[in-house]
């Protein structure tokens, strides 16, 4: 009888394990509308905060910060012992500093808020993923902020500072002096320290082309020749025509490059092992 009864038991259909529900499955396409809304309002909401926050301390901020690099006696240039001469800057137009103050305070406030801003980015995406999804992505959104902030700090204390002083000691007469505008200046600063912070995203550029399977490690070693040619090139883009300044910046990007590769690879190993079974696709 006992195994009769255990026989039945055994006989029976397992119950199903639901599927978990996402939170975006019960919201409409103008409910995402509305929640995309909202998190780019936050994320603005913390650029305009990095704006307040660069207003308060405007005086430490342009000073120290911004004009450090103008100055001989800036920290990089000590370290490195560069022959360094400040800067001859001047107003050539009479709503110049107005506009230069504003701009730079704007640009300011963007690189103190965008952490968060990628972040409500994250927060938009988070409630389509599964629990193992959103610890994966986490990391990926503090790469991209950390490649960003280390770029701009990148820009900031390695291009910058040989770039200006190469332009303001580069003379094409005894005759001509160098007295630099305020807002080519700040003009140039700016795009030196975002173009690097961007530039630096080049290995999460690599994770998201390698997941979706459009790059894989042999195509980027296979263009890997390419590939540093075009880094000099950008290089000799953004920097001064300087030997120095160039290879100060094409390294890290070949580096960067090199690194991409590794990143490639892993991901790529991780994909073919989740679609094939193995790290390495059929034959």
């Amino acid at each position: 009888m006992a195994d009769t009864a255990q026989r039945k038991i055994m006989d029976r259909d397992l119950p199903k394990a639901e599927i978990p529900k996402l939170k975006t499955d019960e919201m409409a396409f103008l409910d995402h509308l509305e929640e995309l809304r909202w998190r780019l309002i936050k994320g603005l909401l913390a650029v305009v905060g990095g704006v307040v926050i660069a207003f308060i301390f405007s005086d430490y901020l342009i000073d120290v910060v911004l004009l450090g690099p103008a100055y001989a006696d800036f920290f990089v240039y000590r370290f490195v012992g560069i022959d360094a001469v400040d800067l001859v800057l001047q107003n050539r137009r009479l709503p110049g500093q107005f506009f230069t103050f504003w701009g730079t305070l704007l640009i300011s406030g963007f690189i103190i808020g965008s952490p968060f801003f990628i972040y409500q980015l994250w927060k938009f995406v988070e409630p389509a993923m599964h629990a193992n999804e959103k610890s994966k992505t986490r990391f990926t959104v503090f790469m991209i902020i950390g490649l960003f902030l280390f770029g701009v700090a990148f820009g900031y204390m390695v291009l910058t500072p040989f770039a200006i002083q190469f332009f303001a000691q580069f003379t094409i007469s005894d005759a001509v002096r160098n007295d630099i505008d305020i807002n080519a200046y700040f003009s140039s600063l700016t795009m030196w320290v975002l173009a690097c912070g961007i530039i630096f995203q080049l290995p999460m550029v690599s994770y998201t082309l390698s997941k979706i399977g459009l790059v894989t490690p042999e195509l980027m070693r296979q263009y890997r020749k390419v590939a540093i040619v075009i880094c000099f090139l950008l290089s000799a883009f953004i920097t001064p025509p300087d030997p120095v300044s160039q290879f100060l910046i094409a390294i890290p990007l070949i580096l960067l490059y090199q690194f991409s590769i590794y990143v490639s690879k892993v991901v790529t190993r991780k994909r073919n092992k989740e679609i094939w079974g193995s790290e390495t696709p059929p034959v």
